[in-house]
């Protein structure tokens, strides 16, 4: 008599409840993946299972990892080439203006670094899709400072390397904190950045 090979139980796929509020878990969850692992690292699948919830639960507002991490990159982006374009050109002196500028990035940082550090380590690998805006935060920092050379205020020269090396004291700095080489919150040593922002732009 034949014998009947054993029926095998069929493993289904794990399903995990719909969760409430499942974005920013899941942005939070890529957000440390990112940092730690890098974005071409980090799947779909451990963001979700970082973040508590379904793989298709990503796919309901992202699609996919890619765009994901666009998407965060993007919301600091947008707010500081805003921040720095009210600041910058409002009325008062130099001074006013830097040290205004300095503090409202500051104060940005802090108020989620963890954003903000993604945003900052990740600026080589997304500045180029802002090739054509003019509202980027560089942008925005050479056409101020290439007006302040216009109307004297400051010393004649490359508006471009200027913005960098102004960019560069407080993006440095974030950096630097980013891997604990600076303690504290960032806005403890406004002051100072903003000092070392107006030297630069004073010389020559």
């Amino acid at each position: 008599m034949a014998k009947t090979a054993p029926s095998v139980a069929r493993k289904e796929p794990d399903k995990k409840p719909r969760v409430r509020n499942a974005k920013p878990k899941i942005e939070r969850a890529a957000l440390k993946l990112f940092i730690h692992e890098g974005v071409d690292a980090a799947t779909t699948r451990e963001i979700a299972d970082k973040a508590g919830v379904s793989e298709g639960a990503l796919y309901r507002h992202y699609k996919g990892k890619d765009e994901l991490a666009l998407s965060l990159f993007m919301a600091t982006h947008n707010r500081l080439a805003g921040m720095l374009a009210d600041v910058l050109s409002g009325t008062g002196t130099l001074e006013q203006k830097v040290k205004a500028a300095v503090k409202a990035y500051c104060e940005l940082a802090d108020e989620d670094f963890l954003l903000f550090s993604f945003h900052l380590v990740s600026l080589n690998r997304y500045l180029p899709y802002d090739k054509r805006r003019e509202d980027d935060p560089v942008s925005v920092t050479e056409r101020i400072i290439s007006g302040l050379m216009d109307d004297g205020t400051i010393p004649k020269g490359d508006p471009a390397l200027k913005a960098a090396m102004a960019l560069g004291v407080v993006m440095q700095a974030g950096l630097n904190k980013i891997y604990n080489r600076l303690p504290g919150p960032l806005s403890q040593h406004a002051p100072a950045l903003a000092r070392g922002i107006l030297a630069v732009l004073k010389s020559s």
